[in-house]
């Protein structure tokens, strides 16, 4: 059996010297290394951002969506957007391990997993795509998938339906991170607060910034804003379109009495709010962009051409410890897992 690198750097095949993540293609044959898991793939659970874009590319139609799927996994031995150039995550089962990892993993064949690493890095075959829910990103297969040895990844829990775990742990970087980042009294906004990781994060700040904080929630639409303020995940809740930056500051100034937001947390699936976030941050604030349809280009030049002295951190989907944070949000919430399982168990 073939010996591997521990990052994958071994499936690479173009271009040479790069990591899995940013290279054009990779192997996806399913002949293991002696340090990889193979993966029976049950579900594949596509990042926000790349889902809307490939939806909009097919306007909507399933067949299409399939093929586009299909086409960038032949493209690139992996499901990694190239426009969005993310992917997502999986659940299946542990197939089979190799040798090299004996006594490393406390994985057994048979074990069902969630990977948390990107499907962009992923090598995925897929022999057949089964069903397509559009409306929450999830795509059932066919297919065969490998993680690497340096690949995280968490045992799906009893306790909690597999499409609801899968759902909650595609974002875990999101609640887990807003739990560092909030501190008793922060004035915190969510952007996309009526979304999947919008929702987790609003939970994880309320619960953070405590009675003397304020959590604002900024939606969209109606429908959507009127389902969170039924859970009671923020304090304030302002409908403005997040890539009007002039609407999103002036509605946040009025809500903030002028004091602007503390921290802002960025989980919007769209283009172009990167200026909308800057405007909202006080001098001195914390920008957190979780969403992956974020042009850094955008934000830091965005933020020096208006003046803004603000810390912005790119949304790192791995913190210590996230999954057990998210999926214990759905133990702790009975709203929050109402909704989620209305969603998307």
């Amino acid at each position: 059996m073939k010996k591997g690198c521990p990052y994958g750097t071994h499936r690479v095949l173009e271009p040479k010297g790069v990591l899995p993540q940013p290279a054009l293609k990779i192997d996806n044959t399913m002949d293991i290394y002696d340090n990889e898991i193979l993966i029976d793939v049950q579900t594949l659970n596509i990042d926000s951002a790349s889902f809307t874009q490939i939806k909009e590319e097919a306007k909507g139609d399933k067949k299409e969506i399939a093929q586009i799927m299909k086409r960038i996994v032949k493209e690139r031995g992996k499901h990694q957007n190239p426009v969005t150039g993310s992917g997502g995550m999986l659940i299946g089962r542990v197939e089979k391990i190799g040798p090299a990892l004996e006594g490393k993993t406390d994985l057994k064949v048979v074990d069902n997993i969630a990977t948390l690493v990107s499907l962009s890095l992923t090598p995925l075959r897929i022999d057949e795509i089964l069903e397509i829910r559009e409306d929450i990103d999830q795509v059932d297969i066919k297919g065969k998938a490998i993680l690497f040895e340096s690949g995280i990844y968490a045992v799906l829990p009893e306790d909690l339906p597999e499409n609801l775990a899968l759902s909650v742990l595609d974002v875990a970087g999101a609640p887990a991170q807003t739990a560092k980042l909030v501190k008793p009294g922060d004035t915190v906004v969510v952007l996309g607060g009526t979304g999947k990781s919008g929702m987790l994060c609003l939970y994880e700040a309320k619960k953070r910034a405590g009675i003397t904080g304020k959590v604002i929630c900024i939606g969209s639409r109606d429908e959507t804003i009127a389902r969170v303020k039924r859970a009671n995940l923020a304090h304030v809740y302002i409908k403005a379109d997040a890539t009007n930056a002039i609407e999103v500051m002036e509605k946040v100034k009025e809500a903030t009495n002028g004091d602007m937001a503390d921290i802002v947390i960025n989980t919007v699936n769209i283009p172009n709010t990167e200026m909308a976030s800057i405007l909202i941050s006080k001098d001195g604030g914390i920008l957190y962009f979780f969403s992956m349809a974020t042009s850094f280009t955008k934000a830091a030049l965005g933020a020096e051409g208006v003046g803004k002295d603000i810390t912005m951190i790119i949304g790192n989907g791995y913190t210590k410890d996230h999954a057990a944070i998210a999926l214990e949000l759905m133990r702790e919430s009975r709203e929050l897992r109402s909704i989620f399982e209305e969603l998307y168990a």
